[in-house]
């Protein structure tokens, strides 16, 4: 198994199932026995001895959380205690099983996520496919994630999924090219909460628009936001005619992240949060349009 992942609180690793069961069901009982009302006998199913398996321990050796790959590459059982969450212990546990189905050569990775779940996925790089459904007795949504490798985007939640991974994987900037704001994306609330968390963290978010009347005209969300983080939000419009004509729509951040639709006014495209090559060339075509692009003056607070 491979080495343990250290934190300052936490530390995660691959484990044996047969020498860790004690430590892997005390965090599962917890979690989805008892505090979700999973029946034992569905929970403790024959795959767990075919199975990988992540265990996050605290610093005194104590188990907080899980995780295990399936030998039809799914990953599935991530459960964290509850005085552990929002804590990074997920995204670690995440990684430590991605780093798993690397090192066996998996092209591609799925999970059934519970739909309140579905964000943290995203933000890892995850899309939505197929219909939602129920398991265990609980609504569950169908994600994947191609390994070293572009992700095509299908439809609008995974539109609004590789917005998340994007956001979530900038440093200091993100960098918007649209139309009008794209209605169905930029005003979604999980959309709208992840811009507003980079920007109060510190973060720029820069966007250029085709189109700056129609999103005034339709109170778009997104102007409020900006109206209420002046520092961290820019509006430009384009006005030269060799800019117009470019009929494409992207989103990419200052890491490696990007997503990108060939016709703007599709939700349909390709993603990649570990593209650093496409990520650079996104961010070369954005600059020289942004400087010829005039500011956005209107959508200011007041009209100031």
């Amino acid at each position: 198994m491979s080495g343990p992942a250290a934190t300052e609180a936490f530390q995660v690793e691959a484990v044996a199932f047969d020498r860790a069961l004690a430590d892997l069901r005390a965090v599962r009982d917890i979690v989805f026995v008892q505090e979700q009302g999973v029946p034992v006998e569905l929970e403790r199913d024959a795959l767990d001895p075919l199975c990988r398996h992540v265990l996050a321990r605290d610093l005194q050796g104590r188990p907080i959380g899980t995780g295990r790959l399936t030998p039809d590459r799914r990953i599935g059982r991530m459960a964290v205690l509850p005085h552990w969450r929002n804590r990074r212990v997920g995204e670690a546990l995440l990684k430590a099983l991605l780093v798993e189905a690397r090192s066996l050569g998996w092209p591609e990775v799925s999970l059934h996520a519970q739909v309140p779940a579905m964000a943290f996925y995203a933000r890892q790089g995850f899309l939505p496919y197929g219909e939602r459904f129920v398991e265990a007795g609980l609504d569950h949504q169908s994600m994947r994630l191609a390994l070293d490798a572009v992700n095509p985007v299908l439809r609008r939640d995974g539109g609004l999924a590789a917005l998340l991974g994007v956001a979530e994987g900038a440093r200091r900037q993100l960098l918007i090219y649209s139309r009008d704001l794209d209605p169905g994306l930029l005003d979604q609330p999980e959309a709208l909460s992840a811009l507003r968390r980079h920007g109060v963290g510190g973060g720029e978010v820069r966007v250029l628009l085709h189109d700056p009347d129609a999103p005034r005209r339709a109170l778009a969300p997104l102007i409020a936001l900006a109206q209420r983080l002046p520092s961290a939000f820019a509006f430009r419009a384009i006005e030269e005619t060799v800019d117009r004509d470019y009929p494409s729509a992207y989103v990419v951040n200052d890491d490696s992240g990007w997503y990108f639709r060939p016709l703007g006014h599709r939700f349909d495209g390709e993603t990649r949060l570990d593209d650093g090559a496409r990520a650079r060339q996104l961010r070369a075509h954005f600059v020289p349009v942004w400087e010829r692009a005039r500011p956005c003056t209107e959508y200011r607070a007041l009209g100031i």
